[in-house]
C-alpha cells in the first residue's frame, strides 16, 4: 500500500473514532475507548476494505467484539469513501511502542540515554506539581507524591498506593511523579502505563513467546507508574507476573507507584499477598474538592484560556458544579468557548444557570436519590423484598435486583463506596463485584438494560447522568 494510500485510511480511521468517542456519555467510557484504540498499530485499506493491525491477538479480539460494529457505521458516516468492510488482525511484525519526549530527543546526543526512557505510554507534559492544584482534599496525596518524586525507591513512600474517585487527579498527580523525576534525573529509566495495557503487553509476550523480553523491559526499570491497578484482576497468570515484576523492582530499591478507585484491601478479584504488597509502602486517598479547592482548581485552569474568565463566573461554576474536577473543567470549557464566539456576553447568575443547565441539573439529579430509594425502586421492579435485597441469598431471582441497585448506587449517586457498602451492609469488594458484573451483562442484555432504564426515569435520570 502506498504511502498517500496509507495516510488515507489512518486519516478515515481518526475520524471514525472520533465521531465514535464523540457519542459516548460519560468520560469513563471515552477514557476506556481511547486507551483501547491505542492498541491499534497501523492501518491498511483496498477497494473499501479496511484492516486494522494490534500488536497482539487479545487486542484484536477486543476491538472486534467490543467496536467493529459500531466502528463501521462510524466509518461510513465519517465519509470513508466506498467502506466495504473493516476487519481486526494481530500484526505479528508490531512490537510495543518506546515512547520518548520530543524534548529528550532533541538534547540527546548519545543513543544510550534515549534507551533509558523506556515508558510504555507519553506522559502528558501538562501534568506537573506546579499545574496541581491543592487543598484539605488531596494535600496528604500531594506530599507523599512530592516525597516519592524527590526521592524515589525511599522506604516509606515506596510503593506509593493513590485512590479516590472518577476526575479527582488521581492520574495528574501520578505522572507528575514521573515528569519530575525526568526533570531531575534526565538518565532515570520511567515508565508509565494502565492495568489494562500491562496486561496486552503481557498476553502478547505469552503469544509471541518473548516472555524474557517482556520481563527484562519491566524489570529493569528505576520507576514504574501503574493506572488503574484495579483492571489487575482479570487474571491470575497475570497477577503472579506481576507479583514477581513488584518483588523484583522493590528489592532493588525502584520506586512504584499504583494509582485505583479503591483502598488496596477494597480491590475485588486481587491475591491477598499482592495487596500485602501494595499496603508496604504509603497508601494515600484523594477526596472530593471543598468549595475553596475547586475554585482555586479553576483559577488555576482559567489562567491558560486566551480569554479572561470573570472571578465571578469561576466563583459560580464553584459553587454549582461539586461532583468531580473533570465536571468543572468541562462546564468551564463551554463558558470559554461562548465568550469566544459572543465576545459582549454578559455572564451574570441567569446567563450563566442557563448556558450550564445540563451540569447543574445533573448535580441536582445526584442529590436528589437515596440509596434506599434506589434500593426499594429495585425490589419492586423485581417483585423482591427490600430483606431480599440486602440479604446473601444466591439465589439468581434475588442476585440480580441486588447487584443493579449496586450499580445504580454507585454510578448515578455521589455516595462513597464505604458509605453503599454500609447501606447494602455488604463489603466495598462485595459492592465493586457486583458493579462490574451489572456493567458486562449490559452489553449483552437487552432486558436488564431495559429495566434499568425503566427505574433511573422514575428519579429523571437517563444513562449519560452516569457519574462515573
Amino acid at each position: 500500500m502506498s504511502d498517500t494510500s496509507e495516510a488515507r485510511a489512518k486519516e478515515a480511521w481518526e475520524r471514525a473514532t472520533d465521531l465514535y468517542v464523540s457519542t459516548l456519555s460519560t468520560q469513563e467510557e471515552k477514557e476506556q475507548a481511547k486507551r483501547h484504540f491505542s492498541m491499534v498499530t497501523s492501518i491498511s485499506e483496498s477497494k473499501g476494505h479496511y484492516t486494522v493491525y494490534t500488536g497482539n491477538k487479545f487486542a484484536a479480539e477486543l476491538l472486534r467484539e467490543k467496536y467493529g460494529t459500531k466502528l463501521k457505521n462510524a466509518l461510513l458516516l465519517s465519509d470513508a469513501g466506498d467502506m466495504q468492510s473493516l476487519e481486526f488482525m494481530f500484526d505479528e511484525s508490531a512490537k510495543p511502542s518506546i515512547v520518548v519526549p520530543q524534548q529528550q530527543r532533541q538534547n540527546t546526543n548519545a543513543t544510550e540515554k534515549v534507551a533509558h526512557f523506556v515508558s510504555t505510554m507519553p506522559l502528558n507534559e501538562y501534568y506537573t506539581f506546579d499545574e496541581f492544584v491543592t487543598g484539605p482534599s488531596n494535600s496528604w496525596a500531594h506530599a507523599a507524591a512530592k516525597g516519592a518524586a524527590k526521592e524515589p525507591g525511599k522506604k516509606g513512600y515506596n510503593p506509593l498506593f493513590i485512590h479516590g474517585g472518577t476526575g479527582l487527579g488521581k492520574t495528574h498527580i501520578m505522572q507528575a511523579i514521573g515528569n519530575e523525576i525526568k526533570k531531575n534525573k534526565p538518565d532515570a529509566s520511567v515508565c508509565y502505563l494502565t492495568a489494562e495495557r500491562f496486561l496486552n503487553e503481557y498476553v502478547n509476550a505469552l503469544t509471541s513467546s518473548s516472555m524474557q523480553q517482556f520481563r527484562e523491559r519491566y524489570r529493569k526499570i528505576d520507576v514504574l507508574l501503574v493506572d488503574d491497578i484495579q483492571f489487575m484482576s482479570r487474571g491470575r497468570d497475570f497477577q503472579e507476573e506481576f507479583f514477581n515484576t513488584f518483588n523484583s523492582l522493590h528489592n532493588d530499591g525502584k520506586q512504584i507507584v499504583m494509582t485505583s478507585d479503591v483502598a488496596p484491601k477494597d480491590l475485588p478479584g486481587i491475591e491477598s499477598r499482592l495487596i500485602s504488597r501494595f499496603e508496604w509502602g504509603m497508601v494515600q486517598e484523594i477526596e472530593q474538592p471543598s468549595y475553596e479547592t475547586r475554585l482555586a482548581i479553576l483559577k488555576k485552569k482559567s489562567e491558560s484560556m486566551d480569554t479572561s474568565v470573570p472571578e465571578e463566573t469561576l466563583k459560580f461554576i464553584a459553587h454549582n458544579i461539586k461532583s468531580h474536577v473533570r465536571a468543572m473543567e468541562g462546564a468551564l470549557g463551554k463558558v470559554n468557548v461562548m465568550m469566544k464566539l459572543d465576545r459582549s456576553i454578559k455572564l451574570n447568575d441567569e446567563i450563566l444557570s442557563h448556558l450550564l443547565k445540563d451540569f447543574i441539573e445533573k448535580e441536582k439529579k445526584q442529590k436528589k436519590v437515596t440509596i434506599e430509594e434506589i434500593q426499594t425502586a429495585v425490589a419492586a421492579k423485581y417483585s423482591v423484598t427490600m430483606m431480599q435485597i440486602l440479604s446473601s441469598e444466591r439465589t439468581a431471582s434475588f442476585v440480580t435486583p441486588r447487584q443493579l441497585a449496586m450499580y445504580i448506587a454507585r454510578k448515578f449517586t455521589t455516595k462513597s463506596l464505604p458509605e453503599i457498602a454500609k447501606q447494602f451492609e455488604k463489603t466495598h469488594a462485595t459492592i465493586l463485584h457486583g458493579v462490574k458484573t451489572i456493567e458486562k451483562r449490559l452489553d449483552v442484555e437487552p432486558e436488564l438494560k431495559e429495566n434499568l432504564i425503566s427505574i433511573i426515569s422514575e428519579f429523571g435520570y437517563t444513562m449519560e447522568d452516569r457519574i462515573c
